[in-house]
């Protein structure tokens, strides 16, 4: 098994792999083309995902995140459980609940290690000029005793909630800023099959600027754009040594896997032990270049 370098998960003593497996196509939610959302939801049945689950421990992956549905992640966690599996599970509010209060105890009484405010609904409070209101649930967060977290795609958002001081251990930084207005997740809105969405290389310097400003950990997401950085392993090695060569030591990544075609886990695991050990010998890629 490879060993995949470790760091605490925002203020615990938890130890999670600096590499980690996203949720998104699990659910079927490809963020690029409703053919390829389709395709992961007819590949991914119960017993494919149980199995997915278990090649990451196989890889090293010590760590999942994903959205906390009753239907599908919290399910398909259980079945993995009852067969021996053990990921540790960053877990995201699931939008579509009529109570998001209700789902966050949820998800914590499953044994999820830590919970953060879905990324679009914190962006679409931004836009109508209550942010202030998604304090109120990180607030639950902490009364259930995991570790809270509040997802963004927009660096200007971060800067706020740093300026007012919210009581955070960890921050989901999206690359890319998918939410310059509002929208809905194509898991939460079925019938809008995700707006288009534009992946503007101009977008990951700026989120890198906040993460190396800010001290508390980041979880990096969406580096590879929802596959638009992977039109070759070239591509793909290029894109993991430059997210690790501009996060800080304690932070960690997260890409969404698809290995129905190439043993996408195995190969992205070795990207990112060679990734790390770039960035760790002081071969750096400057944000201003991506």
């Amino acid at each position: 098994m490879n060993t995949l370098p470790k760091v605490k998960l925002g203020n615990s003593d938890i130890e999670i792999t600096r590499f980690m497996s996203g949720g998104n196509p699990l659910c079927g939610n490809s963020h690029l083309s409703p053919e390829l959302s389709e395709d992961m939801r007819e590949y991914f049945t119960v017993e494919q995902v149980v199995a997915f689950l278990h090649e990451l421990e196989k890889q090293g992956i010590n760590t999942l995140q994903a959205r906390g549905d009753f239907h599908r992640i919290l399910y398909w966690r259980e079945l993995f459980k009852r067969e021996g599996g053990k990921l540790h599970f960053i877990a995201q509010t699931a939008s579509e609940f009529h109570d998001i209060f209700e789902n966050i105890r949820i998800i914590a009484a499953t044994g999820a290690e830590a919970i953060y405010f879905h990324g679009t609904r914190t962006d679409n409070f931004w836009h109508d000029g209550r942010i202030d209101d998604a304090e109120d649930y990180l607030k639950c967060m902490r009364d259930t005793g995991v570790q809270v977290g509040i997802a963004s795609h927009n660096p200007e958002v971060f800067d706020y909630i740093e300026n007012k001081g919210w009581d955070v251990d960890f921050y989901m930084t999206c690359f890319y800023n998918l939410s310059r207005k509002k929208r809905e997740s194509a898991l939460v809105d079925p019938f809008n099959q995700g707006s288009k969405e534009i992946f503007d290389p101009e977008d990951p310097p700026k989120m890198i600027g906040f993460i190396q400003s800010t001290d508390k950990q980041c979880l990096a997401f969406k580096f590879l754009a929802a596959t638009r950085r992977c039109q070759t392993q070239a591509d793909v090695r290029e894109a993991f040594e430059y997210v690790f060569a501009n996060i800080k030591p304690g932070d960690a990544t997260i890409a969404g896997m698809f290995p129905k075609y190439e043993e996408q886990i195995a190969l992205n695991v070795e990207h990112a032990l060679a990734a790390i050990a770039k960035a760790e010998s002081g071969t750096t890629m400057a944000a201003a270049d991506d």
